[in-house]
């Protein structure tokens, strides 16, 4: 991790941005623009052509592809990537958000309030799920990177009273890098057992120990078990039971 690289990216895209457009009208690919910046400083690395596909960057450990929202449209280039050059797929996670809103008739943006939902790794889980069988490729790495970014959305939304449920985002702007973790081989996703664990498990027990509620749970232990971190071990009642390989 490295926080000032971060924040000189921060301040030369974001200053291009609000130069060009102001505030409120900023590019929605700004969190976009300042992972590639930072991951690769070099602007002719960036955007490379390979094959029918461009990567995001091109560098001397391969390819970065940043993904900053669904991974399903990357299933389809990780397929042909990964049979000739290392992957890593950079996804950002906010640890701390803080919420603007747009009022779309007089364009009057909110003070930011600090949004009471606090991202944690656990979270990239839902979207590695819809890549789980690239996983195990040896080509295949991981980074996760923890931030503090507000995000501003138009106040459109129709599923409530306030317009604020079912909103359209205008733009995530990134102001801190908090962490990073880097998984690049399977063993790396041990992180992610919790301790205290019993020797057979299920997936509340695991949920429990890691305070995330049970759905991710059940796809973390999904996605663990792939990757021979976790071991079935038959079932109690209805419960199916895990062990720690």
């Amino acid at each position: 991790m490295d926080s000032l690289r971060f924040q000189e990216a921060c301040e030369e895209v974001i200053g291009v941005k609000r130069e060009r457009s102001g505030i409120g009208t900023l590019s929605e690919k700004t969190l976009h623009a300042v992972l590639k910046k930072y991951l690769e400083p070099h602007a002719e690395n960036h955007e490379v052509p390979l094959g029918n596909y461009v990567a995001d960057i091109i560098g001397e450990n391969g390819v970065i592809e940043i993904q900053t929202g669904s991974f399903t449209p990357l299933r389809p280039k990780l397929e042909v990537l990964l049979d000739c050059t290392d992957v890593t797929v950079a996804y950002p996670i906010a640890e701390v958000k803080y919420m603007r809103w747009i009022d779309p008739e007089t364009g009057e943006i909110s003070p930011p309030h600090k949004s009471p939902k606090k991202g944690r790794p656990y979270d990239a889980f839902y979207e590695l799920i819809k890549i789980k069988y690239t996983l195990d490729n040896p080509h295949m790495h991981f980074k996760i990177l923890m931030l503090e970014l507000t995000e501003t959305r138009w106040q459109n939304g129709r599923r409530s009273k306030d317009r604020k449920r079912g909103s359209q985002r205008c733009d995530r702007i990134p102001q801190r890098l908090t962490g990073e973790i880097d998984l690049l081989c399977p063993a790396d996703y041990d992180m992610f057992i919790p301790q205290g664990l019993p020797e057979k498990f299920c997936i509340k027990d695991f949920a429990a120990k890691a305070g995330i509620c049970y759905d991710l749970a059940q796809i973390a232990v999904n996605i663990l078990t792939y990757l021979g971190r976790l071991e079935p071990q038959g079932k109690s009642g209805r419960m199916k039971l895990f062990s720690i390989a």
